[in-house]
């Protein structure tokens, strides 16, 4: 985007109570609001970063929309993805241009464009969603912003697992990722990177099971919270409200099948949970025993010679 505003740019619009506005500008158009109004064509061929007055003389700034404002102003009809989770996922998957993804669970696509952007202009992002509702408004909202060049939608059920392999990265936004864990392991290169996200503790215990007991390694949970604090100089101090919970973020790293050190690792780090699991195989093996004993019990009752009367 050009620092000058041209017809078709998304403009973002500031209000002095820090609100925000997006809008996409066109010759003869206006921006309402209860402050007043701004038409487009005062903002059309003239630099952004700069202040416009309403009638009412509300002062409203004009700037450039960060990839943060696209992910909370985009139209919607599932849960919004926040900015901190996304920005951690961009990290730990290690995205930058050229590399390739996988997601799955498309949305309204808020983490989509953030993926897009990361990897653009050589890189893709291939996304699947199987409600076709979601399909429709993920592909508008990237058509609006321009990337749909660089994504693949699909809407289909990956059941039977994706089209794309030796991808650098997949991302699973799915109520019970586990189930398609190994579909991630067969479309990812070598020590490529995995990650999902999950809002429960017990889905996180699910997933992170699945993940141990598959060729995975460097398994992390993480949760992110974000406590943004007041600019006033002189009284700097937190937000009435923060960002606290909003989802768990687990990532893991494709290794070889049958690697001897995971088995180490499992060992060493977590011998409680180990220790349950041999607890619970013993239990069944003695269950299965005593059913074993009943059964020949009730065998050899029917092969008891009866007396005679």
């Amino acid at each position: 985007m050009s620092a000058v505003a041209q017809e078709g740019d998304l403009v973002l619009l500031v209000a002095p109570d820090r609100k925000h506005y997006l809008i996409r500008l066109k010759h003869g158009e206006q921006w309402f609001s209860h402050r007043g109004s701004i038409p487009h064509d005062d903002l059309i061929g003239r630099p952004l970063g700069r202040t416009l007055n309403t009638q009412h003389g509300a002062a409203i700034l004009a700037l450039e929309p960060s990839t943060h404002d696209l992910i909370h102003e985009i139209p919607r009809t599932t849960q919004i993805i926040y900015s901190k989770d996304a920005a951690r996922i961009v990290l730990r998957l290690s995205l930058y241009p050229g590399r390739s993804i996988i997601e799955a669970g498309t949305g309204s696509a808020g983490l989509t464009l953030v993926l897009a952007r990361a990897v653009m202009p050589t890189g893709r992002v291939y996304s699947y969603e199987t409600r076709p509702e979601s399909y429709d408004m993920a592909r508008a909202n990237l058509d609006e912003l321009g990337l749909l060049p660089y994504v693949t939608l699909y809407n289909e059920d990956i059941s039977t697992g994706f089209h794309e392999r030796a991808v650098d990265s997949v991302f699973l936004d799915l109520r019970e990722p586990w189930y398609f864990l190994d579909h991630a392991w067969d479309a990812l290169k070598g020590s490529g990177f995995f990650g999902a996200l999950v809002p429960t503790v017990n889905q996180v215990n699910e997933l992170v099971a699945g993940l141990k007991a598959r060729p995975f390694g460097d398994i992390v949970v993480e949760e992110i919270l974000e406590r943004p604090w007041k600019p006033i100089p002189g009284r700097l101090r937190p937000e009435d409200r923060m960002t606290g919970h909003s989802a768990f973020l687990v990532f893991a790293r494709k290794v070889e099948a049958g690697d001897a050190s995971l088995t180490w690792y499992a060992q060493k780090k977590h011998r409680a949970y180990l220790g349950k699991l041999a607890m619970a195989e013993r239990e069944a093996a003695e269950a299965a025993e005593d059913a074993e004993d009943d059964e020949e019990t009730r065998r050899a009752k029917r092969r008891r010679p009866r007396l005679p009367g």
